[in-house]
């Protein structure tokens, strides 16, 4: 299951396999995201060889890379160093196939001997480049690939043949992990896993109280999971989690961040910079602002951290107290806890339905539009509000989004407006107000979109 929609990543490992000159890969994205698997699956029949680093120093990180390597091989190393390790397995391995040679997690070894990646352009400009290599790096410390590995800054600039960004699957993979879910259940399941592959293989039922009592068991690797990803990367670990909760809780400036997390004004950069680099969190700018603009918020990254954040980490004593209690009270907050989830999921699905240049959300003081549409070649906006709500109001909700979209400022003497709204269902849909175009879309139209059994052309407009 975690392949599916890795096809075009698996397909393009298995191209640079094929191709006739050394191939030296970048392969980065954030935890859980099925990197490794992926990768592994691909070295399968192969020959390979696949190293996990750890942060230690290189010397012994050396010894353990060729003991391994010895132990997998049945051979006898003598080499002291990685030169001379590259120069003596190509005596004794196949050299008439490529090689393929897998270092995961390299950060670690970064962050703990940063002259390594000097030493490997030195290996690859003398050594490598002319094997028949494919020598692979894969880290999840994002920050640390972006600035060690592929800026223009780093020593191996210009080496790298190809890299690869792992992202979080697409939103219509939910129907493939859960082909028979309804929309509905599937929106829910949204709101617990993201649409990371490692949370949602742990889904086994479409109903939610039997998923919640599953997955908030305290021996559950779902309930410890959170905690377990920062301390992997960080030693202070209470104080990012701190930091995390004040941004879940809808803290989105630095001041008040640190004010909520009890953090020194000072140092709540360096905390802020970490969690952006392991990408839990994300810097989110109105969908207006300039690139040189400074008005943006914080937030967190995917469903799984908000829903950590929100209902296991300050309740780990109520759920081992009363696990069956516990999930009756998540059930009646579930509803409002889905109003962001919701949102998001149509940010998602929009690109399905609608065909602009740009999309996002904008807010300016106390005012905020969901999602905000805008097509810079033809000037056209499009407003949008997002309820997870039952018979919803269109014609209220559309005067209400009429007054915010008057704020925003953009093109405003020469633009065409229009509206878009999504919810459970609609007491009465409308599809114009004043002359302005307004596009519903219930749960039963997501449905169709999503599963693709049904994308009209009247709601995917070409602007």
């Amino acid at each position: 299951m975690l392949l599916i929609n890795r096809k075009k990543e698996l397909e393009w490992l298995e191209q640079a396999y094929k191709s006739k000159k050394a191939e030296f890969i970048i392969v980065y994205g954030r935890r859980r995201l099925g990197k490794t698997f992926l990768i592994k699956k691909f070295i399968e029949n192969k020959q390979h060889f696949y190293f996990l680093a750890k942060q230690k120093d290189i010397e012994s990180e050396f010894q353990r890379l060729k003991q391994k390597f010895s132990k997998k091989f049945n051979i006898f190393l003598e080499a002291k160093d990685f030169e001379g390790f590259f120069e003596e397995i190509y005596k004794k391995i196949n050299p008439k196939k490529k090689f393929i040679f897998v270092i995961d997690e390299f950060p670690y070894w970064i962050q703990k001997n940063p002259e390594i990646v000097s030493e490997f352009q030195y290996l690859w400009d003398e050594i490598l480049k002319n094997k028949k290599i494919m020598l692979i790096f894969v880290g999840s410390y994002v920050s640390i690939m972006e600035e060690k590995l592929l800026s223009y800054k780093s020593p191996i600039y210009g080496r790298k043949t190809s890299q690869i960004n792992v992202v979080e699957m697409p939103i219509d993979s939910l129907t493939e992990f859960f082909p028979k879910y309804r929309i509905k259940e599937l929106i829910e399941i949204y709101g617990l896993t993201d649409t990371i592959p490692y949370y949602m293989q742990m889904i086994e039922s479409n109903d939610l109280t039997q998923n919640l009592l599953k997955l908030l068991n305290p021996n559950h690797n779902y309930f410890q999971d959170a905690e377990i990803l920062v301390k992997e990367e960080v030693r202070d670990y209470n104080t990012y989690l701190e930091i995390l909760k004040a941004i879940n809780e809808g803290k989105t400036k630095l001041n008040e961040i640190a004010n909520a997390a009890r953090v020194d004004i000072t140092n709540i950069l360096k905390y802020i910079k970490v969690l952006l680099g392991m990408r839990i969190i994300k810097k989110v700018k109105p969908i207006t602002a300039s690139n040189k603009e400074k008005n943006f918020i914080y937030e967190i990254s995917d469903n799984y951290f908000r829903f950590w954040l929100r209902f296991i980490y300050n309740f780990k004593e109520e759920i081992e107290e009363n696990i069956q209690g516990y999930v009756k009270e998540v059930i009646k907050e579930y509803n409002t806890y889905m109003g962001k989830i919701f949102e998001k999921f149509c940010r998602k699905v929009f690109p399905f339905l609608f065909n602009y240049t740009k999309i996002g959300r904008w807010w300016h003081k106390d005012r905020e539009i969901d999602i905000v549409a805008i097509n810079e070649k033809s000037r056209q906006i499009l407003a949008c509000e997002c309820k997870w709500k039952d018979k919803v109001n269109a014609l209220r909700i559309v005067k209400e989004l009429n007054e915010k979209l008057g704020y925003v400022d953009w093109h405003k003497e020469k633009r065409k407006e229009s509206f878009a709204i999504f919810a459970k269902s609609f007491s009465k849909r409308i599809k114009e107000w004043q002359g302005k175009p307004v596009y519903c879309f219930d749960l039963k139209d997501l449905e169709k979109v999503i599963k693709r059994k049904k994308r009209t052309k009247p709601h995917r407009r070409q602007l």
